[in-house]
Order: structure tokens, then C-alpha cells, then sequence
């Protein structure tokens, strides 16, 4: 398959040994831009919306999935065990909704809300809006659902909405690829942007005993077709083919390798809209991630698998949240 644009850009900004000198000069405007828009904000040039009950934000400083739609999820379980009513905002990204803001519910379409959003909405049980403009999508979920905190899922740089708490999520199988700012490289602002947030979870191995790791967890396959649930081991036996539209393809398929699969690996762009020829194989059981099955369930075959995982964060993760929602909630009574 005729590698895609995307794939070969992210493929340079993850080789450390590639030049890409002639894209610098783009990246310092990039960096130029984004630290005066950001100063815009800070000096009260432009205004942030701040909302009566606690925002915290869920992003990453780099292009592309590190792991935010499960930590989400686990955020909202851990806050519903703990006695908060959690709703969650998200950008709907890879949706096509001409209705914004938007709820999302189990029936809503994935081409009109987003994979990602529709993951949440499905595992996490609570009420979910997506909509380009964070600001009023938090104002609807307010007014339409009962919420005591907002996660937003993703929006770290969308600074027009006010935030209590700030999450970074880092890949810790690439960490940060060439270090260099967009277009140059993948990240969105400085990699000491990380300095700044509340608290930074790894996804993978940490390098800082102040840092969260966090592993994805998954030991089972589900049909497509027919909801069928079985052990990964049990493809084992079976050479397969693996496919995966998301932001780091090798990690989906590193883990199939873990349990011992042998795959054909197919790699597709992050948020890739999947049509039938791109998982239409002639032989073997197919392997997919969640994200991804979200948008085959109308042609998929009975040989379409899909792994789902989980997040799974250290343990003192969550006494960190529920302190810095204590220290939040005391400042603004104070």
C-alpha cells in the first residue's frame, strides 16, 4: 500500500536522524505565533472563560494519540467512585456534525460525532458534548446535564477556556520525536510546557518519580459481528492481519507481538474514515483497535476483531486529582 503523506511526515519527526532544516524557519514562526497568542491571553487581551465548576483538561503537548480517550474514561470512573458527577467535553474530531454544540449518546454516528468521542461516551456513562468551540459546549453541558467537574478531552492549547486543573499525557514509547516544534517536528508548543501543568502521566515508562505511568490494558479479542469475546492467545496460532488508523500504529501492533501474533501490519493516519477494501483481506482474522471497529461495524466481516484496553494509572494518581480538586475548591471559598 502506497504510503500516505501523513504517515511519512510523522515518520520524519519521530526519526531523530532525519534533517528537516528546510521546514525550521516555519517552526520558529509556529513558536513565534503560539507564545504571543498565549501572552494575548495571560495579559487579558483576550479572554478566557472561566465556568462555576471545576475544568480540568486532558491533552498532550505533541501531534497525534498518546493515550487521552482511555485516561479519560478512567478519570470519569475514578470521579463517579469518589462521589462527583462528571460531564466531559470533546472537540468530536474525525466527526462531521453540522448541529453543534452536540450530545452524544450509544446511537449517536461516529461520522457526526467522532470515534473518540463515542468511545467515551460508551465506557465512561457520562454525559458527553462535542463541539468546535470548547467554551460553548461546556456552557450547553451545564445548562442541559447535572455536572459538578468537567474533563475536556483534549484543548490543553485552547486557552479561551478557563481551567482549574491541567493533565499532560506523553507517549513514552516516543516521547517527544525530534524535539522540534511544528511543522519541523510534532510537538504543539515547547516540550517545557510540561513544567507548567498540574500533573503529567506517561504512557509507558516515566523517566521522573513526579510523573504517573500508565499502561493500556487489554488480554481479549470481540467480533464485530457477533460480539463474540475470545483470548488473545488463542490467535496465536493463526498468522493475522493487524490494522490500526491511530497516532502511534506500533504500539497497538508491538502489543499484538507481546502476546504472540504473528500479523501483517497495515498502518493508516490517525482518525482515518475506513472503507470496506481497507480491511477486505483474503485470508486470516482481522485485529483492530476500538477506535478503529467504531467505524467498520456497517461492512465488517465475521473474521473483523477488535481488542479493547483499558487504563491502568499508579496508584497515588488518584489521591493527586482528588487533592487538587480539594486545593481548588478551598481557594475559590477561601
Amino acid at each position: 500500500m502506497k504510503q500516505k503523506p501523513a504517515l511519512w511526515l510523522v515518520k520524519i519527526w519521530y526519526d531523530t536522524q532525519t534533517s528537516v532544516w528546510w521546514l525550521r524557519p516555519f517552526s520558529l514562526i509556529y513558536q513565534t505565533v503560539i507564545k504571543f497568542r498565549r501572552y494575548l491571553y495571560r495579559a487579558g487581551f483576550l479572554q478566557q472563560h472561566f465556568l462555576p465548576v471545576p475544568v480540568i483538561i486532558v491533552g498532550n503537548i505533541c501531534v497525534g494519540g498518546t493515550g487521552k480517550t482511555p485516561l479519560i474514561i478512567y478519570l470519569a470512573q475514578q470521579l463517579k467512585a469518589h462521589g462527583f458527577q462528571p460531564g466531559i467535553i470533546s472537540r468530536g474530531y474525525g466527526g462531521n456534525s453540522s448541529k453543534e454544540p452536540r450530545r452524544v449518546t450509544l446511537l449517536s454516528e461516529v461520522r457526526q460525532v467522532g470515534d473518540e468521542a463515542l468511545l467515551i461516551a460508551r465506557h465512561s456513562g457520562c454525559p458527553l458534548i462535542v463541539g468546535a468551540q470548547r467554551v460553548k459546549a461546556a456552557e450547553f453541558l451545564l445548562k442541559s446535564e447535572t455536572c459538578d467537574v468537567i474533563l475536556s478531552d483534549d484543548g490543553l492549547q485552547h486557552y479561551a477556556l478557563g481551567r482549574d486543573i491541567e493533565i499532560a499525557v506523553v507517549d513514552g514509547a516516543r516521547w517527544f520525536g525530534n524535539g522540534l516544534c511544528l511543522p519541523s517536528g510534532p510537538l504543539r508548543e515547547p516540550s517545557g510546557r510540561l513544567d507548567e501543568v498540574d500533573v503529567v502521566v506517561v504512557n509507558g515508562e516515566k523517566k521522573r518519580s513526579d510523573h504517573f505511568a500508565m499502561t493500556l490494558q487489554g488480554q481479549g479479542a470481540i467480533n464485530l459481528v457477533s460480539g463474540v469475546v475470545r483470548p488473545l492467545c488463542d490467535f496465536a496460532a493463526t498468522p493475522c492481519h493487524a490494522v490500526a488508523g491511530i497516532g502511534n500504529p506500533d504500539r497497538f501492533f508491538k502489543a499484538l507481538t507481546a502476546s504472540g501474533i504473528t500479523c501483517t501490519e497495515h498502518r493508516f493516519p490517525d482518525h482515518h474514515c475506513f472503507k470496506a477494501s481497507d480491511i477486505a483481506f483474503n485470508a486470516g482474522p482481522v485485529l483492530m483497535t476500538e477506535k478503529d471497529a467504531v467505524k467498520c461495524l456497517a461492512f465488517a466481516r465475521d473474521n473483523d476483531w477488535y481488542v479493547p484496553v483499558a487504563a491502568v494509572v499508579e496508584a497515588d494518581f488518584t489521591d493527586r486529582l482528588l487533592n487538587l480538586l480539594r486545593e481548588k475548591n478551598g481557594s475559590e471559598t477561601a
